[in-house]
């Protein structure tokens, strides 16, 4: 949405399809906030419009407290475009900057630092250490309102290199102190009578670890894709507990400065829009417009809160617009009622890119990867229920006792040949995999769509999917699917329409030819089928 007046009107009808896609400010109060708050629109006069908070941050605005604009979902477009800015969002949203400064993620770009700064100040209004101050200020927010840490190792904890730099930026932000923002918190939940929503009262060490809303825009198809992760759970590493409709997903995560163990519920029922008491939020409370996931974080180092919530966010999908997505399907004659009939289906990533693509190119049942991991991978210091190890590193299965083509795989990636961070350049990514002996275009193919998390797929040219690279009515099908052609061949596996595993549409089993007699099937249960690269284990 580039016009102002648009947004504008987004604003006046409080639509929460736009959370996150970009912020507007009051200038006579000083503050921004989502397009859904529920305040009174403000005088069209007064409204400025920004594509980041860190540029309404920038501009002086604090964020609202109704609202809380920093807790809405990312955009989508950060996971679709392929160019300097789109990996650079990427990047930034996986700690590079906080762990390597701009000179780091200038290096991993491929670009100078000056360069980098321009692009994102032109796009976004904000350069690439303020958009990394807007996600320290909302790790630290967050941490201030879940747990008892000491402000002093709460503020490092955030990625803040000052206790004053880190009470600036809380005051500016925030309009308060941390230390006020801890009290008004503590006062919410008494008035409200519920517990701490944080560490269970216990700082570090509490069982509960920290308990985290994870936000998501518009309809989300919650038991397909608990479906989709309990079938390819790798024992060790992975685990779903409960039953169907009351289902927790957890699984171990080796992080930059430690290690953890995350969680996430299965919702029990539609979360149905509130309105919240004075002063408090319920973020993306609005029903089909959007929700949450329960999620919860034991980690051995706090400093890794806000890149282990982006990774639970990318294997979730929770910054898709599901919008979109129905609207560029939906005109499709075959994938039409398969979008109505499930609405929300997302296209799940991974929590850990290199880990999925040992799986993916390992391939058979998900014992032989269990085996990997007892044989290679880092135990826990304490068993925690079906989860005992960390999954290896690459640079821990290149050994001659591994086989390949895992070892091919992992010296690759241990040596920097393949490249599978957040912001990658995916395109050079396919073609790096598909080039290894054993690997091969499918597989790459999906490690791109998964591993990476590109909405698209078969566009490379030579993935040997429905791209450039394929039949012509193969590649004008596909076409018109993009840039959400990972979302179609979600709903076509699905539906039994594409074999399992299979991302070219020329295996598309008759098309919209096929479909009357499948679609009502595409409402009812699906066993969730192996990748034919892969087994179950990706």
């Amino acid at each position: 949405m580039r016009d102002d007046d648009a947004r504008y009107e987004a604003v006046s009808s409080r639509d929460a399809r736009f959370d996150g896609e970009f912020f507007f400010a009051v200038v006579t109060t000083g503050i921004y906030c989502r397009p859904s708050c529920p305040a009174v629109t403000p005088k069209r006069v007064n409204v400025r419009f920004f594509v980041s908070a860190a540029a309404a941050q920038a501009a002086g605005f604090r964020a609202c407290r109704r609202c809380r604009p920093d807790a809405v979902p990312g955009s989508a477009e950060w996971n679709v475009r392929a160019d300097l800015v789109g990996r650079a969002m990427r990047f930034i949203g996986d700690g590079v900057v906080d762990r390597e400064g701009v000179g780091g993620l200038a290096r991993r770009l491929g670009y100078s630092a000056r360069q980098v700064q321009r692009q994102l100040t032109a796009e976004l209004g904000a350069g690439p250490v303020a958009l990394a101050r807007a996600r320290r200020a909302h790790t630290a927010r967050v941490l201030l309102q879940t747990t008892d840490l000491p402000v002093t190792e709460l503020a490092f904890a955030a990625g803040f290199a000052s206790i004053r730099q880190f009470n600036d930026t809380m005051r500016e932000i925030y309009a308060g102190t941390p230390s006020e923002l801890r009290a008004a918190a503590a006062g919410r939940r008494g008035r409200a009578g519920a517990p701490s929503q944080g560490a269970g009262g216990g700082g570090r060490s509490a069982p509960g670890g920290i308990a985290l809303r994870l936000a998501y825009r518009g309809p989300y198809a919650t038991a397909e894709i608990f479906d989709f992760l309990q079938v390819r759970a790798v024992p060790g590493v992975e685990e779903v507990r409960g039953s169907h409709g009351t289902r927790t997903y957890r699984r171990t995560l080796r992080l930059t400065y430690g290690s953890g163990i995350a969680e996430v519920d299965e919702p029990t029922g539609p979360r149905t829009r509130k309105r919240p008491p004075a002063g408090l939020v319920c973020p993306a409370a609005r029903g089909a417009d959007g929700g949450w996931l329960e999620c919860r974080l034991r980690l051995t180092d706090l400093r890794d809160l806000s890149t282990a919530v982006q990774r639970m966010r990318r294997l979730f999908d929770l910054d898709a617009d599901p919008y979109a997505v129905a609207e560029r399907l939906g005109a499709d004659p075959t994938l039409g009622p398969l979008v109505a009939a499930r609405p929300g289906l997302r296209s799940p990533g991974a929590a850990d890119p290199e880990e999925l693509a040992v799986r993916i190119v390992l391939g058979g049942p998900l014992e032989r990867a269990a085996e990997l991991v007892r044989a290679y991978g880092k135990p826990l210091d304490a068993v925690d229920g079906g989860l005992t190890h960390l999954f290896p590193t690459p640079g821990e299965l290149t050994g001659e006792e591994v086989a390949e083509p895992v070892r091919t795989l992992c010296t690759a990636l241990a040596d920097g040949t393949v490249v599978l961070d957040a912001g990658t350049d995916r395109y050079a990514a396919e073609r790096a995999l598909a080039a290894l002996p054993g690997v091969g275009a499918k597989a790459a193919a999906y490690i791109r769509m998964r591993a990476l998390g590109d909405p698209d797929i078969g566009d490379s040219g030579d993935s040997g999917g429905a791209g450039e690279g394929g039949p012509a009515g193969e590649r004008a099908v596909a076409g018109a699917w993009r840039p959400w052609g990972a979302y179609a061949v979600h709903h076509l596996w699905r539906a039994g329409l594409l074999p399992a595993g299979e991302l070219s549409v020329g295996e598309l089993s008759g098309c919209a030819g096929a479909l009357p007699g499948r679609a009502e099937e595409a409402g009812r249960g699906w066993e969730a089928a192996p990748v034919a690269v892969a087994a179950p284990v990706g």
